[in-house]
């Protein structure tokens, strides 16, 4: 299933996608939760009044006559992990770093800003942003239950569903604040865009390759800027599975329905790592770019750059 947040008349909205056709779960079934957290937040038995209420009804609106959100507009938290090794070790490589050992010893992780978070459409930065302002492409797990302490072989039982994240970063402020060993913050905090859905594990089941890590999924991983393509990879291609990140997000803390965990940028999901490797030339976003990322069975995610004040 297709979970959807969107804004109809000034309104946001919770609803299902099917189709190219949006159906408003809470106005078809008052027992359907009206967000996408408390929905989350009951768990399968939402979830199987939703798919039911679809299934028997014909009332639906068309995806042109709303906007499309982040699946989920207030997220309890974000973290981002660092899962990909070829992402890792490249851009280490091209500025001249060896391979950081630590690497294979934990799957690391920062918390980004949850507050900050957008869907499709126009994604506003101000001025200093622009500067060397990047994509990540990405893709992000959402948490279904509560827990504590779980380990790998029963995590991805928490795994609600997953959808496209872009992990906007202005790299100017990135690499000025990590000299001082924190970070990244300013670099990163004004915003994070998700979608264009969130979609349920059993939608992707037929890509997954069970491990004794944990699942992978065969997902293909696309991006484009200006509607040239410009990275790929595929999100099997994961050193550290979602399962190990949710074992060490876990680890003496609670996670939560509607806690979001990034997998970091994919093999050639940036322009850090294209530049460094001259297979683009010094080529950073710019304002009214426009950004696509492609997420098999997942969908397409696009943002224009947008300058604000």
């Amino acid at each position: 299933m297709k979970l959807i947040s969107f804004k109809q008349n000034g309104k946001i909205k919770f609803g299902a996608f099917e189709d190219g056709m949006i159906y408003d779960l809470h106005a078809l079934n008052s027992n359907i939760a009206d967000n996408m957290l408390e929905f989350l937040q009951g768990g399968e038995e939402q979830l199987q009044l939703a798919i039911a209420t679809v299934q028997n009804e014909s009332a639906a609106i068309s995806v042109k006559d709303v906007e499309l959100l982040s699946p989920i507009p207030n997220p309890t938290s974000v973290r981002d992990a660092y899962a990909f090794r070829q992402h890792v070790a490249t851009a280490r490589r091209n500025r001249g770093l060896e391979m950081i050992p630590e690497f294979d010893e934990i799957p690391i992780f920062y918390f980004t800003n949850h507050n900050a978070v957008f869907g499709e459409g126009d994604f506003p930065v101000l001025p200093h942003h622009t500067e060397k302002l990047d994509f990540e492409l990405e893709c992000a797990a959402v948490i279904g239950k509560a827990g504590r302490n779980i380990s790998a072989s029963v995590a991805d039982d928490y795994i609600f569903g997953f959808m496209i994240m872009n992990d906007m970063s202005a790299r100017v402020l990135q690499m000025q604040e990590m000299k001082l060993n924190l970070g990244p913050a300013k670099g990163k905090d004004f915003g994070s865009s998700f979608g264009p859905w969130l979609v349920t594990k059993d939608e992707v089941e037929s890509y997954k390759k069970s491990s004794p890590e944990g699942d992978r999924y065969d997902l293909k991983m696309k991006a484009f800027v200006n509607n040239i393509q410009v990275s790929e990879d595929t999100l099997a291609n994961m050193t550290w599975t979602f399962a190990q990140i949710i074992e060490r997000v876990s680890y003496g803390v609670d996670i939560l329905p509607g806690d979001v965990i990034g997998s970091g940028t994919c093999g050639t999901g940036c322009f850090l790592e294209l530049n460094g490797s001259k297979i683009t030339d010094n080529q950073w976003l710019k304002p009214d770019d426009t950004v696509s990322l492609e997420i098999e069975g997942l969908g397409i995610l696009k943002n224009k750059i947008l300058l604000s004040d």
